[in-house]
C-alpha cells in the first residue's frame, strides 16, 4: 500500500502532466507563429478575404447554414464597430470630468495617436476564428437550421446600416477619424549627422 501511494505522491511531484505539457508546448508554438504574422497585416487580411470567400462558396453550394451566416455576419459587425471605437470613449469620459487622455477636439491641443477598443491583430485573429469555427459548423447538419433567409439578409443590413450611423454620428460629435491614412504625418528634423555646438 506504501509503495503505491508513494508512486501516485512522486508523480504529483514531478510536474504536470502530459497532457498539460503537451498543451503548453502547442500554445507556445501557436503564439510564437502568431507573432511572426504581426508585421504582415496585408497577408493576413488576404487570407482572411481567402476564408470568406471559401465560407462564402461552401455556403452557396450546399444551400444551408443561413443561421451560421447570420451570427458569423453579426458578430463580424461587433468586432468592427468595436475596431472603429477609440478605446476610452470620449462620451464617458465627458462625463466622468477626470483629466485622463482624451481625443485632441482642436488644432492647437497636443497631439495624441488614436488608441482602438479592439487593435487590428486583435480584430483579425477573432475575425479568422470566427470564420473557421463559422465552416467547421457547416459540416454538422444539426446546425442547418431551416429558415426564410431573405429576412435575415434584410434584418442585418437594417442592422448594419442603423449601427454605422450611429457611429459615424459619434465620430463626427466628437471629431475622430479611426483610420491613419490622410492625416497630416508629424516630423521631426532630419538628422545631419553633425553635432550642434553653442
Amino acid at each position: 500500500m506504501d509503495d503505491t501511494s508513494s508512486a501516485g505522491d512522486s508523480a504529483a511531484e514531478n510536474g504536470p502532466g502530459f497532457l498539460s505539457r503537451t498543451y503548453k508546448n502547442y500554445s507556445m508554438m501557436h503564439q510564437h507563429y502568431l507573432d511572426k504574422t504581426t508585421p504582415y497585416s496585408v497577408f493576413r487580411w488576404a487570407l482572411w478575404i481567402l476564408l470568406v470567400i471559401i465560407y462564402g462558396v461552401r455556403v452557396f453550394l450546399l444551400q444551408g447554414w443561413y443561421i451560421v451566416t447570420y451570427a458569423l455576419g453579426i458578430y463580424l459587425l461587433n468586432l468592427f464597430i468595436a475596431f472603429l471605437t477609440p478605446k476610452i470613449d470620449p462620451a464617458v469620459s465627458d462625463m466622468d470630468d477626470d483629466d485622463g487622455p482624451s481625443l485632441p477636439m482642436k488644432a492647437d491641443e497636443e497631439f495624441r495617436p488614436f488608441m482602438r477598443r479592439l487593435p487590428e491583430f486583435k480584430f483579425w485573429y477573432s475575425a479568422t476564428k470566427a470564420v473557421l469555427i463559422a465552416t467547421v459548423c457547416t459540416f454538422f447538419e444539426s446546425l442547418n437550421i431551416p429558415v426564410f433567409w431573405p429576412i435575415l439578409v434584410v434584418y442585418f443590413f437594417i442592422l448594419f446600416t442603423i449601427t454605422m450611423k450611429r457611429q459615424i454620428k459619434h465620430m463626427l460629435k466628437y471629431r475622430y477619424i479611426p483610420f491613419t491614412h490622410g492625416k497630416t504625418r508629424y516630423r521631426g528634423k532630419e538628422d545631419t549627422g553633425k553635432v550642434a555646438t553653442s
